[in-house]
């Protein structure tokens, strides 16, 4: 064993500098034939030609609207898929709304709502997750936005009920099945390449737009998360556990509901985490087809170029993000905290909780009855004196630091991504899908080229070529851009513990926070320009790959580490020659989830002048005449993820192996 090991590890090193070596090879070429075949046969379309494509997309869009009240299909199902969504959001909206002119008093007002909140956050958490809770929805209300927050909650409740309605039991019945596994996780995997925007234009062409095409558009994207971790929560349970609980016999239901949900419990809430997370981040996309809410403030906000009101409401956004994913973290961490406690304060907790119960019904009643509890009081003078802050802040930048985000901004686009934009729209489109064809091959093996050629071929077939190349090289600088900083970071917290315990806080509450709100800061500094998209791209995957990272470091054994140092290499040599390259297949991963990452944030990029596929889309939305190509672009992104996800995962599968 120990010789064919000593074999092995040369074949491995002389596959992977063969690789190295047909990799440059390509790229040469590539360069070479460029510089001859420059400008030629790159498949250009105007902003305002539509292909055939576009124009059937179109004629489909408009068929759909003369017969949606005519035909069955509609009639009989998505029609009323539409409107039982729609009662769902409604009923909330309506159950939790600001009362105003017209208006009767609501249900619950906005006391009622925070005093269910601080409630359910003491009954499912603790008491500090409660007052967070308590502190949160109250500084929504401060702002000036609480109605905007309630429809954001509303359209944010009514996706995770529906989606956990189905999620849960599928992921249970995929922990139990081999075969059911085996056929959700390629739909999985497809769900969750696709970036949100994506979602959208497909699902207004059935349901209209409008808070129920947000809804079920969330509804899809938050489900993959719960059905994943569920499964996987059921199959980490302990065989043995199983096996004894039938030996006492224990039927199968029994043996699901008494011990594999039991002890899978924590897991399966942390599911119900990453659901709502999706579901908000969804939920504020979704607003660029009409859904009310914290969304729609941002977007004429963004399209405006009003920093300060941008930021209030992405504030807002945060805010909620943060009090959601405390509150289910908490929930999923319960059962080990009670343990944890000491019996004399658990004995208490039942009356307290009944206690909070009657106070939490007073709430709601008071609510219900007066127009003080009602209407959140002031006039949301604090969100003012963010946006005014904001604004002022956003000039001070642009006076005091312009020089320097400029040159920074100049430097990265002419030295880095111009470059790269014009290898890739002005050389032959014949050429880039060879190159891209033989890399995907030669990274990821004849099944990623295979797929790497299909994508192509449909890529080609979309009609958006030039823009997708755009879309594509900034998506690619941005993620060697994410990389660097994702391997300096990781390193640094996979080699110091005390630097992981300073950073991990940080990293985790960006990865909190919705795509939209990454755009705002950004747009300050630097201007409705592509820049803005590939900076935000940039901090928003790098806390992923910046985590992988690190953990791929932590996971080198320390005899390997320890050997090298008593062999005399110093830090750099042992980072360089043992870390990395035993971390390879973290490297691989990381490149994967910052590519998906990127990808999605470049595209919501084309609401602050980033253009091409992000553009297309949305102008697709806005301009009716545009839909199909809107449509055809959000197929090309689709593209473009599921191609990177297949080559990158492959590449992840190679290293390791």
């Amino acid at each position: 064993m120990a010789v064919a090991l000593e074999k092995s590890a040369p074949l491995a090193g002389v596959r992977r500098l063969r690789r190295r070596t047909v990799v440059a090879a390509i790229l040469v070429a590539w360069l070479l034939l460029f510089v001859v075949l420059r400008g030629k046969q790159t498949l250009t379309l105007a902003a305002a030609d539509l292909t055939d494509l576009h124009r059937w997309f179109n004629d489909v869009n408009d068929s759909i609207g003369a017969d949606r009240n005519s035909n069955p299909l509609f009639l009989y199902f998505f029609n009323e898929i539409r409107l039982v969504i729609d009662n769902l959001v409604t009923f909330i909206q309506h159950l939790i709304s600001q009362p105003s002119a017209g208006r009767p008093l609501p249900q619950i007002g906005w006391l009622g709502v925070v005093g269910i909140v601080g409630y359910v956050s003491w009954a499912v958490g603790n008491w500090r997750v409660a007052l967070l809770a308590v502190a949160g929805f109250t500084f929504l209300g401060l702002q000036g936005l609480w109605q905007e927050s309630m429809d954001t909650l509303s359209l944010t409740l009514s996706a995770v009920f529906v989606a956990l309605l189905f999620a849960i039991p599928l992921g249970v019945w995929a922990g139990l099945s081999d075969r059911v596994n085996r056929i959700v996780t390629p739909f999985l995997d497809f769900m969750q390449t696709m970036p949100t925007f994506v979602y959208l234009a497909p699902l207004t062409l059935f349901f209209l737009i409008g808070g129920a095409s947000a809804t079920i558009a969330t509804v899809i994207y938050a489900a993959p998360p719960a059905i994943r971790i569920t499964a996987h929560a059921i199959r980490s349970v302990p065989e043995t556990t199983v096996e004894a609980a039938e030996s006492l016999g224990a039927t199968r239901r029994q043996a699901l509901l008494k011990v594999l949900l039991p002890m899978s419990k924590r897991t399966v809430v942390m599911g119900v985490n990453q659901s709502i997370m999706a579901a908000l981040a969804m939920v504020t996309i979704a607003a660029l087809i009409d859904a009310p809410g914290l969304g729609k403030t941002v977007v004429q906000a963004l399209q405006s170029l009003d920093v300060g009101t941008a930021f209030n409401a992405g504030l807002a956004i945060v805010v909620m993000a943060i009090v959601l994913d405390r509150v289910t973290t908490a929930a999923s961490a319960r059962a080990e905290t009670a343990r944890r406690s000491k019996n004399r304060f658990l004995k208490w907790r039942r009356p307290l909780l009944g206690a909070g119960a009657a106070v939490t019904a007073v709430l709601v009643y008071l609510s219900h009855t007066y127009l003080w509890a009602a209407e959140f009081p002031g006039d949301g003078g604090t969100g003012s004196s963010i946006a005014s802050a904001a604004d002022t802040a956003t000039g001070w930048a642009q006076d005091n630091l312009s020089g320097l985000t400029n040159a920074f901004r100049d430097g990265i686009t002419n030295g880095l991504l111009n470059p790269f934009q014009s290898l890739l729209t002005d050389s032959p489109w014949w050429l880039v899908a060879a190159v891209l064809i033989g890399l995907g091959a030669v990274l990821g093996g004849a099944r990623a080229g295979v797929t790497t050629a299909v994508c192509l071929g449909l890529l080609v077939g979309t009609g958006l070529w030039s823009d997708a190349m755009t879309t594509l090289a900034s998506t690619l600088v941005a993620t060697v851009l994410v990389m660097l900083l994702g391997m300096v970071l990781g390193v640094w917290m996979g080699r110091s513990p005390l630097v992981d315990r300073l950073l991990r806080p940080s990293l985790d509450a960006a990865q909190v926070m919705p795509p939209f709100v990454y755009l705002v800061p950004f747009l300050a500094l630097f201007g409705a320009t592509r820049f803005t998209a590939i900076v935000a791209a940039i901090v928003y995957a790098a806390p992923v790959a910046i985590k992988i990272i690190a953990d791929g470091v932590r996971a080198v054994p320390e005899t390997t580490v320890e050997a090298a140092t008593s062999a005399g290499c110093n830090t750099w040599q042992i980072i360089t020659k043992v870390q990395l390259p035993m971390s390879r297949s973290a490297l691989t991963l990381a490149t994967n989830q910052g590519l998906i990452y990127v990808l999605s944030m470049v595209v919501v990029g084309g609401l602050v002048g980033a253009g091409a596929l992000g553009y297309d889309v949305v102008a697709g939305f806005s301009q009716g005449q545009l839909y199909g190509k809107g449509l055809a672009a959000g197929l090309a992104i689709v593209l473009l993820g599921v191609m990177f996800d297949r080559i990158t995962q492959a590449a992840a599968r190679r290293a390791s192996a």
